[in-house]
């Protein structure tokens, strides 16, 4: 008689599958709940098991580190916000970048936890925060300097700049206000992306 091998093709793979990924982003969104109050602490991956309720060798199982639980953590977190945000092609991208602001005043934990990795990512030693930095802000300048472009077309941005290099400026500008906001919540991040907004679009 032939060994019985599982193979993705038999039902009971394809299960075992489906109830591997469905673990796997129960523990991810329950995850995304504890950080999204209290940021991403330095606590070992045993402590963090125990807050979000899954013993440790479920945590290892899903996740090969700490530092690849948090990226993880992150972009779901971030899929599942942009699944509930409006779009729109008629905002601007400093429009974007100012409603991720002020969506982002609701999650502090979530702010604090984008801050960890990128200050990470800049470290030896931290490839899944490092790729999760530098594929992030790639993704992000494309999208913005698209939007620039578009804007440029119809008017609304001055046409003496160019797209990628304001798309770079926006996030930094973005990027730097909400580190500032981490420390003084009372920084005016979005007036100061409103004021912009206005450089952008004025004519020189």
């Amino acid at each position: 008689m032939p060994d019985e091998t599982l193979d993705s093709d038999t039902p009971r793979a394809r299960g075992s599958y489906a109830k591997g990924l469905a673990r796997r982003q129960q523990i991810l969104d329950r995850a995304i709940e504890v950080f999204a109050s209290r940021g991403s602490a330095r606590t070992s991956l045993r402590s963090i098991a125990e807050e979000i309720g899954v013993s440790h060798g479920a945590l290892t199982h899903y996740f090969r580190s700490r530092e690849h639980l948090l990226v993880e953590v992150y972009r779901e977190a971030e899929r599942q916000l942009d699944r509930h945000a409006p779009h729109s092609v008629d905002v601007s991208a400093v429009g974007i970048m100012t409603a991720s602001a002020e969506r982002n005043r609701t999650i502090p934990g979530l702010v604090q936890l984008y801050s960890t990795l990128v200050a990470a990512a800049l470290e030896e030693g931290h490839p899944d925060a490092h790729a999760f930095a530098s594929e992030r802000f790639a993704r992000i300048r494309g999208e913005l300097a698209d939007h620039v472009r578009r804007d440029q077309a119809d008017g609304r941005v001055r046409a003496d700049v160019d797209a990628l290099t304001v798309a770079t400026l926006v996030i930094a500008a973005s990027d730097g206000l909400q580190t500032q906001w981490l420390l003084e919540p009372d920084v005016g991040h979005t007036a100061a992306l409103e004021l912009l907004e206005r450089l952008l679009t004025e004519r020189p």
